[in-house]
């Protein structure tokens, strides 16, 4: 599996390990989109996965999650704006 590319949904992962969130560790990603009852989210370095979002309620486009294993575990506090 490529960067960018994504498993076929919640809960399935790729043969090959590249699932960005079924390591060891939740990580951070920021919603994209919202598709049904999940939502397209993405990680900084571009890559989209689709994550169930029944454990933390409603999000939109721009929250950050905590994820692990394909499921938000946590809403995070926006990223402050720093001004250069």
């Amino acid at each position: 599996m490529s960067a960018g590319s994504t498993p076929a949904g919640p809960g399935s992962c790729s043969a090959d390990g590249e699932c960005l969130t079924c390591g060891d560790v939740a990580i951070p990603l920021t919603v994209v989109a919202i598709e049904g009852a999940d939502a397209r989210c993405r990680d900084e370095a571009g890559r989209s996965e689709t994550v169930a979002v029944e454990l933390v309620g409603p999000v939109r486009a721009g929250d950050r999650l905590l994820v692990h294993a394909g499921v938000a575990i946590e809403l995070l506090p926006p990223v402050p704006v720093t001004e250069a």
